[in-house]
């Protein structure tokens, strides 16, 4: 009788739990966090689409130095752009001994709706994040006049680190981005 009554109240408890996360407001990631240089980046979860394990990656002659070659993702030929040199923050004189790895590199792939075969070589994952757990946006430096229109918003997380928002499906229209010869 006793493991009756036990097995009741455990499903009292398990129902109580249920409900208390049917009613709680569901906290859903927005954004994939990288690291780029130290720089921190959130990508939309709308806009990206796999990760990946760096591969060989087959080199193209002629191509600007932030694109690294062509890599065979899941059978599909996807182009190869190192994010921190396109956007400046390293400067890459055509080695890939100047990419730091220690196997936290990964390649972030675009979402196929942007219509792109590429990934993105981002230095390191740094999780999910979701709208609620981002400040409104932090000031912009003055210099930042210029800024491509793939830059979106400067936010701030909770422990004060400074996010920069990418928008891929601009990012993927970016003359710059789509002009990879010499």
């Amino acid at each position: 009788m006793a493991n009756k009554q036990a097995l009741r109240d455990l499903q009292h408890r398990l129902a109580q739990r249920m409900q208390a996360v049917r009613d709680e407001p569901a906290q859903t990631a927005n954004w994939l966090a990288v690291e780029c240089e130290g720089v921190g980046l959130l990508l939309s979860l709308k806009q990206a689409a796999e990760i990946f394990t760096p591969v060989t990656l087959k080199p193209l002659p002629y191509a600007k130095p932030w694109l690294l070659g062509v890599a065979n993702l899941r059978g599909g030929l996807f182009t190869v752009v190192d994010l921190a040199v396109f956007l400046g923050l390293r400067d890459n004189s055509g080695s890939s001994e100047q990419r730091p790895d220690g196997g936290q590199a990964r390649l972030v792939a675009l979402h196929a709706d942007l219509n792109i075969n590429c990934a993105l070589w981002v230095d390191r994952l740094l999780g999910l994040r979701s709208d609620d757990q981002l400040s409104a946006p932090a000031p912009l430096p003055p210099q930042s006049s210029s800024r491509p229109r793939f830059a979106g918003p400067l936010v701030r997380d909770a422990e004060g680190r400074s996010w920069q928002q990418l928008d891929l499906d601009a990012l993927s229209k970016h003359q710059q981005f789509l002009r990879v010869v010499l």
